[in-house]
């Protein structure tokens, strides 16, 4: 299911902004004019990912917690002490409209 969250001016680039999605929780992310969206929870602690660093270069998201970095494009963390995968999600860009899959 295709959802709209925002228009694109409303992210800030290299900045995550938390989003509720049919009860889940969903952080966006704005790297110059793409957007990527991922499970707002880190895997290690529960922790909102929106909350974190967004390493821009890297296409990552830090959490703040104990510094587990996430790809935005695969959910996988690139460094400890986190190990499992986050959610992530298809987000595009249609008329400046954010809008997000989400299967049912």
């Amino acid at each position: 299911m295709r959802r709209k969250v925002c228009r694109l001016d409303e992210l800030v680039s290299g900045k995550a902004r938390r989003f509720e999605i049919d009860s889940r929780a969903i952080a966006v992310v704005r790297i110059d004019d793409k957007v990527y969206a991922i499970g707002d929870k880190c895997s290690h602690a529960d922790v909102a990912l929106s909350e974190g660093e967004v390493l821009c270069d890297t296409k990552e998201i830090e959490c703040v917690r104990h510094a587990s970095s996430f790809s935005l494009e695969t959910g996988k963390p690139n460094t400890l002490p986190a190990t499992q995968p986050v959610p992530v999600y298809v987000a595009t860009i249609d008329n400046g409209d954010v809008f997000i899959e989400v299967s049912k």
